[in-house]
């Protein structure tokens, strides 16, 4: 033995005899093996395929300070008010998404993420500009995926200004 070899562990298994077991238990032994088999089977293809989750784009408007608070209320005409425009892609496949701005129901901006891979954020301080004077002006604003024609979602973040001289 070599000096360096300070410690030994040697262990011995017994497996009981083929030909001694009864055909009862060389059943059981085989259906044992075969359930372990499977189950390993099961394991691997759950490991390999994991169940998605639900799909769903996240889209939120923030105030400058990046908080669901303070947004603009009121605004000059011809100035720009800006905001925080967040989306997430939880769809599980990469997706462009396009939002247009509208002001009282008039097209005021358009912007484009370009692709965003599954779970990836695309936030961005982003300005819309009011044609008219008035009070309660409602900016809302749209979510399309990719160059679809109908939005995302059936009604759109909004919020109203009072636009002033």
């Amino acid at each position: 033995r070599p000096e360096f070899a300070l410690f030994e562990v040697i262990f011995t298994v017994a497996l009981p005899q083929w030909a001694g077991m009864s055909n009862l238990d060389k059943g059981l032994s085989v259906g044992l093996v075969v359930a372990i088999v499977a189950a390993l089977g099961c394991l691997g293809y759950v490991i390999a395929n994991p169940k998605q989750g639900e799909k769903f784009t996240e889209f939120y408007i923030l105030g400058l300070e990046g908080k669901a608070e303070n947004y603009p209320q009121q605004v000059t005409v011809g100035e720009e008010a800006r905001v925080i425009l967040g989306i997430v892609n939880h769809e599980y496949q990469p997706l462009s998404y396009r939002v247009e701005i509208k002001i009282n129901g008039v097209k005021n901006k358009e912007l484009r993420t370009g692709i965003l891979a599954h779970e990836e954020k695309w936030e961005k301080e982003v300005g819309f500009t009011p044609e008219e004077v008035g009070v309660k002006q409602k900016v809302e604003f749209w979510l399309y995926k990719d160059d679809a024609l109908q939005p995302h979602l059936e009604q759109p973040l909004h919020l109203y200004v009072d636009v002033k001289l």
